[in-house]
């Protein structure tokens, strides 16, 4: 019992120590006048704007959508704007966490200060984040006494989403912001990556503008969703990236082409091998097969230890694009007879070849469109954290689950199915595929977490190498041999079983 009661005692002091330095902070934002009134001008202001807005407005969502629009459509609206304005104020404190305090040398006490790198990080983001929330609750507290008085009624459900959709979009502009604070050496670089946070949270906000008109407030829970989890995302990364020496020991920011190509050089290639044989006494017209026995036997598996997480994810991934297949399966039935696989021909195979707006059905055409398809998927999880990288995986897959299920309600057998459309090339092109998303993710997932012992910049060399390796290795010869199959023996399988 008097361990738990230590315990306790600890997380308590531990608690009192992030609160004190929060205090600290927002005492200090209360002081400065520049911060204060642009959060007092947005607080009172916007809400009196948006009520002229909404008197000025209210005829046109009558006519359209009647009084259903009004209370759908044009209150969570203009409630949603007057919250997030004042909230978008937290952009500038947050860059003002370290940065600003490391340019007016007000940082170095505070960093000898006893207090973990996880306590600084925690009381300075939620100094950055308390004063523009609550703003931003006030300004929707007044628009909607302001309402009242007018006799409109939000609904209390109405009201705690706006709120809670207000506090993450403040989260994560605010948990964006001091990344860019911890990793910056100047005020005026942090402003100017501040608009990889500002512009994609504008274009946020104008986006759930355009589904409230559309749609009414209720897909706003799906936004809600999507914002937790970069929330979650970015928090991690700015807990995984903090650190004190690096904070105080960066002077300026440089980029050096030269150690950033010799560190990719150094990732990009492996140890040659050739079953504990010495090298050097191997005649020289057969060492390449050192390179490549090394290539093959040690590097390779090593990249796949390194991405086994990511690797996991995909497969998770994957399982649930055959869950989607399913649902949409039960939900989207097709009629009776519409499924004829008794009808393929030669011909139909033929008229792929002729289609204009789908690849050349050639290996080579395969080939191309496997290739550039997972080459795309590389890029966007590169800037979605690896989720889109996964997400383009999963669409192919659901629809193979879809039809699938389809023809087993038809009566068709599913296995066989399978075994004729899918696997000859699939047993090849799915674990190409599967190999090259989850390097994909870890292209993303770096920024979120980079190897232990290792940089951002980093990590993200070693990632982008060890893809380049496996890519050309392994994935691009199986998508070849993948390809060659589904031209020439997948056609003749589906016509041996199913032609007429």
């Amino acid at each position: 019992m008097s361990v738990l009661s230590s315990r306790v005692d600890r997380g308590r002091e531990w608690g009192r120590q992030v609160l004190t330095l929060t205090r600290r902070e927002i005492l200090d934002s209360l002081r400065d006048w520049r911060i204060l009134l642009p959060i007092f001008v947005l607080t009172l202001a916007f809400p009196l704007l948006m009520n002229f807005i909404t008197v000025r407005t209210q005829n046109m969502f009558y006519e359209r959508w009647g009084v259903e629009g009004i209370e759908r459509r044009l209150l969570p609206l203009m409630l949603m704007v007057v919250g997030f304005f004042p909230v978008s104020v937290s952009l500038v404190i947050a860059l003002e966490t370290f940065v600003g305090e490391k340019e007016r040398r007000s940082l170095e006490p505070l960093l000898l200060t006893p207090l973990s790198d996880l306590q600084l990080y925690l009381g300075k983001t939620l100094a950055a984040l308390l004063l523009p929330l609550v703003a931003g609750c006030l300004g929707i507290t007044v628009y909607t006494a302001v309402l009242w008085r007018q006799g409109w009624h939000p609904s209390s459900v109405l009201l705690i989403q706006i709120l809670v959709l207000t506090a993450a979009e403040a989260l994560v502009m605010v948990s964006g912001a001091v990344i860019i604070s911890s990793q910056t050496t100047s005020v005026r670089a942090a402003n100017l990556l501040a608009s990889f946070v500002i512009i994609p949270m504008a274009l946020l906000v104008q986006g759930e503008s355009i589904i409230i008109l559309q749609a009414g407030n209720a897909i706003l829970w799906d936004v809600l969703a999507f914002l937790i989890v970069v929330d979650v995302m970015l928090v991690r990364m700015g807990i995984r990236l903090f650190n004190r020496e690096e904070l105080l020991g960066r002077e300026i920011d440089e980029l050096n082409v030269g150690n950033l190509w010799r560190m990719f050089r150094r990732h990009l290639g492996w140890e040659r091998w050739l079953f504990g044989l010495d090298l050097a006494r191997v005649p020289r017209p057969w060492r390449w097969l050192g390179t490549l026995v090394g290539l093959y036997l040690r590097e390779v598996p090593a990249v796949l230890r390194r991405s086994w997480l990511a690797l996991a994810l995909v497969v998770a991934g994957l399982l649930g694009a055959v869950w989607v297949g399913w649902d949409f399966a039960v939900r989207f039935r097709l009629p009776a007879g519409s499924l004829a696989l008794d009808s393929i021909t030669d011909e139909s195979f033929t008229g792929l070849s002729t289609t204009s707006w789908l690849p050349a059905f050639t290996t080579w055409g395969v080939l191309q469109n496997n290739t550039r398809s997972l080459l795309a998927a590389a890029l966007l999880g590169t800037f979605s954290f690896g989720s889109l990288a996964v997400a383009l995986l999963m669409a192919p897959l659901a629809v193979i689950a879809y039809v699938g299920f389809q023809a087993a309600w038809a009566e068709y057998d599913p296995f066989l199915f399978l075994l004729t459309f899918v696997m000859p090339h699939g047993v090849l092109e799915l674990p190409a595929a599967l190999i090259a998303t989850g390097l994909a993710v870890r292209l993303g997932a770096t920024f979120i977490a980079p190897p232990r012992g290792m940089t951002v910049g980093e990590g993200w060399l070693q990632a982008l190498a060890d893809f380049i390796k496996l890519f050309l290795a392994v994935v691009l010869p199986m998508l070849t041999v993948a390809a060659w199959i589904e031209v020439h023996i997948t056609p003749f399988l589906v016509l041996k079983v199913y032609g007429g």
